[in-house]
């Protein structure tokens, strides 16, 4: 029944989260427009995602004489490239992709190209990055070291560690993972037990790890490549009636996660500044349209998020 409440609930929060949104969203700061800029997002429904889209359409009432239109994918790459097709018909002056899959870049790209319209990426980067003018995120592979460490730290720097993973292929994912085998491979004491993909996605990972409990699997430390993989996890934990001999990490200190932080049951997350991600695309698609010159890369500093940190970063929301 507790896992059956803690799901419905789950639904309800999604749901309310979303009422309202749809596939493509319009939004124009001003009635007389001179840039108009299509962004396409993999996943509304992924938190990170979410609160990255609310963060850009705050900071997009700033700007002026500027038409942004957003669409979903909902994680489906042909789905993502009709939608680029879409924006390519209507004239946008730049693309934004969060690519829901790095090696179904290439059709994107080509119908860019073909129609003469630049590309700023963000969040996931393109297979082959000449094909884009930038790409905006926080620092991955830094990410999953400046966690692993903590975790690591926390646990005497022994034990048995199970990966939870984002969508595989990913950079999120690859890079992250990179990490954490760097981090556990310096510590004799410390071994990979488990380790599979569960999307990104909060119900995904707390079924992956009721199926590790079940099984009797020996586990001390879970490292998330996501804080919603970790709530996911936890949840699990709690209800296995584990949380004191199972130490979890997760990583975007997503305000659901400060709050699993603040609490004490999630051991760590991981600020990537998704506030300072989400202007710097649109600042970036911006500049592109009015042929300024951007850099190629920007990326963001990450910040470990510790207990005593939680209060400072849940403000951060709020501002």
């Amino acid at each position: 029944m507790k896992k059956v409440l803690s799901m419905i609930l789950v639904t309800v929060i999604v749901v309310y989260l979303f009422t309202g949104c749809v596939a493509i969203t319009n939004y124009s700061a001003k009635s007389n427009v001179n840039i108009k800029i299509g962004i396409c997002i993999a996943d509304f429904s992924d938190r990170f995602k979410f609160y990255m889209l609310k963060e850009m359409k705050d900071y997009a009432q700033s700007l002026n004489n500027v038409e942004i239109e957003y669409a979903d994918a909902k994680m489906d790459s042909n789905t993502q490239l009709a939608q680029v097709e879409n924006f390519i018909s209507k004239g946008v002056d730049v693309l934004v992709v969060n690519p829901v899959d790095r090696d179904s870049t290439k059709p994107i790209s080509d119908k860019a190209k073909a129609a003469g319209i630049p590309i700023v990426s963000f969040n996931n980067n393109f297979e082959n990055t000449n094909n884009i003018v930038c790409s905006v995120d926080s620092d991955l592979k830094q990410s999953g070291i400046l966690e692993m460490e903590y975790l690591a730290k926390k646990a005497n720097y022994k034990g048995n560690v199970a990966i939870i993973m984002g969508t595989m292929g990913q950079d999120g994912q690859r890079l992250r993972t990179e990490a954490f085998h760097e981090v556990i491979e310096k510590y004799p004491d410390m071994k990979i037990v488990a380790e599979q993909t569960a999307q990104w996605n909060r119900s995904k990972s707390m079924a992956l790890m009721e199926s590790w409990l079940e099984s009797g699997k020996d586990i001390n430390v879970v490292a998330c490549e996501n804080d919603e993989m970790a709530i996911g996890a936890l949840m699990a934990i709690d209800e296995a009636g584990k949380l004191v001999d199972i130490t979890v990490g997760g990583m975007d200190a997503t305000p659901d996660a400060l709050d699993y932080l603040k609490s004490g049951k999630l051991a760590v997350t991981v600020f990537p500044n998704g506030s300072g991600q989400s202007q710097a695309v649109l600042d970036t698609a911006v500049k592109v349209a009015k042929g300024e010159k951007v850099d190629k890369t920007i990326n963001f500093e990450n910040e470990l998020v510790t207990p005593e940190d939680a209060d400072t970063y849940i403000a951060k929301w709020k501002n």
